[in-house]
């Protein structure tokens, strides 16, 4: 008899996803394979996501839910075991974004998490750690879904000109994310301002930092240092941060004229043919 792992679908949401993923699965009366040749994945993979050594990604999930009529369930569950695989003090982070009714952010050297592209987030996090990395990106990403709820946040990003020029990645992930960020030009819940050089000394000297807004409970200052998140709902430090934040956006450049300059950084440094040359300005 082929052994099986039966895993304890109290010991963590990943445990869970795939307990109850066979579950459904044998109640279909299917195999891993049969199952995995439907969904259009391979049944090793079902098989190691049901034994909690693989995790499920959205779209898994979404196809899983529709081939087993499981009514979404899935698909709710895989944002919990994503925000689980998040790093143990940004898990919080992660919740408070989740929970928001609005995001203010202010960025000093690279695209928020929230708006970043998959080349680019892949990049950030193996800086220094490449352990995982395929993992690691999923999580990190799947954070985004936020932005498609039917009621999502509003979001407001004040960027520093100079993470338009910290090449992350190379010139054709910058391309890449800088593209992205023209992507929510006419989105009005997704609003994109930068703050010029030419701005000089700036409320934001200090360092980056988000606010979160929510309909009925106190709004949140989040910082962060070396592997370490500092979240906040002290009153002094809100006003503190609030203010700032209105000043930095005072100091930036318009929605159209952020737009007009992050589509000349991206064409006149990232373009193909400005990489072909060799001619990009440091």
């Amino acid at each position: 008899m082929t052994h099986v792992n039966v895993l304890d679908p109290g010991a963590s949401p990943l445990d869970y996803y795939g307990f109850e993923l066979r579950r459904h699965r044998e109640a279909a009366g299917l195999t891993q394979k049969q199952l995995g040749d439907i969904v259009n994945y391979t049944g090793s993979l079902v098989g190691q996501i049901e034994t909690a050594r693989k995790l499920p990604t959205p779209e898994f999930s979404e196809r899983v839910d529709a081939a087993l009529g499981t009514g979404g369930l899935l698909s709710r569950l895989v944002a919990l075991v994503m925000r689980s695989q998040l790093p143990a003090w940004f898990q919080h982070v992660a919740e408070l974004e989740a929970r928001a009714t609005e995001v203010c952010t202010f960025q000093m050297g690279m695209i928020h998490g929230l708006l970043q592209t998959e080349a680019y987030a892949r990049a950030t996090l193996g800086a220094l750690d490449r352990t995982r990395l395929d993992d690691r990106t999923a999580v990190h990403l799947a954070r985004q879904r936020i932005l498609d709820k039917e009621e999502p946040p509003a979001f407001w990003m004040v960027l520093s000109e100079a993470a338009l020029y910290q090449e992350i990645g190379g010139p054709s992930t910058m391309r890449g994310q800088l593209a992205r960020l023209l992507s929510f030009e006419n989105q009005p819940r997704i609003n994109i301002q930068v703050l010029p050089f030419t701005a000089g000394a700036h409320a934001g000297l200090t360092g980056s930092f988000n606010l979160y807004r929510f309909t009925s409970d106190p709004a949140i200052v989040y910082t962060e240092s070396y592997g370490n998140g500092h979240p906040t709902a002290d009153l002094d430090t809100v006003r503190d941060c609030s203010l700032r934040y209105d000043h930095l956006q005072a100091a930036a450049l318009s929605l159209a004229n952020s737009a007009e300059l992050i589509r000349r950084v991206m064409e006149e440094r990232y373009g193909e043919q400005a990489e072909a040359d060799g001619d990009r300005v440091a």
